[in-house]
């Protein structure tokens, strides 16, 4: 298969709506041929295996490493690791009420941002302050779920501001509890990264106002937890274009941005907290602390990426249609590329797709990759030539926490 690597090509519109539609018209379904794949391989499988063995290596002698300051011999001998010092803002956060594993569960740095206190006592209750958040803890509420709870700061920071309500429309939902309206990419954000239990109901409508970081006027939303700000540059012209032209659900990893609600708190409250000294024993947080894997379930169309095991991320996915079957194994990452091309021609089809974002190949020509010329994520359509589709924000938070040599398990 011809392949060709990205060089700063022009965007082709026209001859990228045309491929859209080769890609998304009916196809006839039949008896399954050989795996085929949207890319060509960029090295031969035995380098790859070369890499990949090198790669998974690399990553026990440095888990070992790290166990060894733990005072264990080796990565299997590792304890639970329940104590991380965060060296960027100098505090820890650990597990002693759950706060380690509800950080890093429901979006770590993507949603809540750094640790900006140790835990302390306030008004009798253990709470921590994060920069977009504050945890509290609530033993009493353990039997029920996780005895942790987000504190209301966005009522508690703009209770001096009034909204005007919303009305349910077409392509809004509407919340009756706070009588406002969640619709677009806000909706969609706040779907895809905890929803209610995370951000709460929404207090506002969108409203344009002065971003407090940079004074530039953007279009901001509040919820109970959480205030939401759009920056659509963070989503390439590019993309944008091809979503406003197919009518696509497109969001891109920094599109909505959250404010630091949890900063402003801790000013409120007393001011910034001191910085503190990493304890003995603790490790600097890192990703590579646990062993990673990511799950691919070709039947529910869906992913998860963990660490050790715990789920860190999930996401829809739509892979390889009939004839072009999403191969189903044991893999490995062993090649990364932020941007290609992609060019074949099999099966009576022939395409090329330029401009592919976050390209991580699993096997041969199979790759996880971000898509701008279908939205069908988790429907059941399998609409790739045997890689596995994502929406461009997810494949690029997946691109910038996995390495190479990540282990991927693809089954039914």
């Amino acid at each position: 298969m011809p392949h060709t690597r990205y060089r700063l090509a022009g965007t082709l519109i026209a001859a990228t709506l045309l491929v859209a539609l080769l890609v998304l018209a009916p196809h006839a379904t039949g008896a399954r041929a050989p795996a085929v794949a949207d890319f060509a391989a960029p090295m031969p499988p035995a380098n790859a295996h070369a890499v990949v063995a090198a790669a998974q290596q690399a990553n026990v002698q440095q888990r070992d490493a790290l166990a060894r300051q733990l005072g264990a011999a080796s990565a299997a001998s590792l304890p639970l690791v329940e104590n991380m010092f965060f060296s960027p803002t100098g505090h820890h956060v650990s597990n002693r009420a759950g706060f380690l594993e509800f950080w890093r569960e429901h979006g770590g740095l993507l949603v809540f941002g750094y640790p900006i206190s140790e835990e302390i006592i306030e008004d009798g209750r253990v709470v921590q302050y994060f920069e977009h958040a504050r945890f509290e803890y609530h033993p009493e509420l353990a039997a029920e779920g996780s005895p942790v709870q987000l504190s209301l700061l966005g009522r508690e920071l703009f209770a001096d501001r009034t909204f005007a309500p919303g009305s349910a429309s077409n392509g809004t939902r509407f919340f009756p509890e706070t009588q406002h309206t969640l619709s677009g990419k806000f909706l969609m954000f706040w779907n895809k990264r905890g929803g209610l239990a995370v951000f709460g109901y929404p207090i506002s409508e969108p409203i344009e106002e002065p971003s407090p970081t940079d004074g530039v006027v953007r279009v901001a939303q509040y919820f109970e937890r959480a205030r939401f700000e759009y920056h659509p540059e963070e989503l390439g012209s590019f993309y944008q274009q091809e979503a406003q032209a197919l009518g696509l659900n497109l969001l891109g990893l920094h599109e909505v941005q959250l404010a630091d609600l949890g900063r402003q708190a801790a000013l409120k409250r007393d001011g910034a907290f001191a910085t503190s000294a990493q304890l003995a024993g603790t490790l600097d947080w890192s990703p590579n602390i646990w062993q990673r894997h990511i799950d691919v379930d070709l039947s529910a169309q869906h992913l998860t990426a963990y660490e050790g095991d715990t789920p860190v991320f999930t996401a829809p996915v739509a892979t390889g249609k009939d004839g072009f079957n999403t191969p189903t194994g044991t893999f490995a990452i062993y090649s990364k590329y932020p941007m290609e091309n992609m060019a074949g021609s099999a099966g009576g089809e022939t395409w090329y797709v330029p401009n592919i974002p976050w390209v991580q190949y699993i096997v041969g020509g199979v790759a996880f990759h971000g898509t701008y010329w279908h939205d069908q994520w988790g429907t059941g359509f399998r609409l790739s030539h045997g890689c596995v589709n994502l929406n461009i924000d997810d494949a690029q938070w997946l691109y910038e926490w996995a390495d190479i040599g990540t282990q991927v398990n693809i089954h039914y």
